[in-house]
């Protein structure tokens, strides 16, 4: 699909996130299903980027029938999915930490002032700890 819209420039060989706002409102309003994958596949790789910023601002005061659900649950999945992600990031940052310190869970939780059953639950993802929590984890590592 070219971008033969007045008042739209650009090209759709170029990547999504420099589409101007109007292409991917015009893609999203006229497009196909081959047209959308570009821009699925945008907000897939960047789930809190530009693409997927623009398309929830479009589906804030537009629903397209179809195509809206398809981008909503698009967001919700690749969001869920980088979430998942990053705790499970985070789980293997806190056990790395525990395994370079050479203390026991034990120990390396009270030298952090919190319970080994709290570590615990870092160390598996199930509860992220905060910021300052992990930079304390790895100061104690080294």
């Amino acid at each position: 699909m070219s971008f033969a819209f007045r008042n739209v420039e650009g090209s759709p060989d170029q990547p999504v996130d420099q589409w101007p706002y109007e292409a991917i409102v015009a893609t999203i309003e006229r497009g196909t299903l081959q047209d959308w994958i570009p821009v699925i596949n945008a907000i897939r790789t960047s789930p809190w980027g530009v693409v997927a910023r623009q398309v929830e601002e479009y589906l804030g005061y537009e629903s397209p029938y179809g195509v809206g659900a398809l981008l909503r649950s698009t967001i919700a999945r690749a969001r869920a999915s980088a979430e998942a992600s990053e705790r499970a990031e985070v789980a293997r940052r806190v056990r790395a930490c525990v395994e370079r310190s050479g203390l026991s869970r034990e120990e390396f939780a009270r030298a952090l002032g919190t319970s080994r059953s709290r570590l615990s639950t870092y160390c598996s993802g199930a509860v992220m700890p905060s910021a300052a929590l992990l930079v304390r984890m790895e100061r104690l590592a080294s």
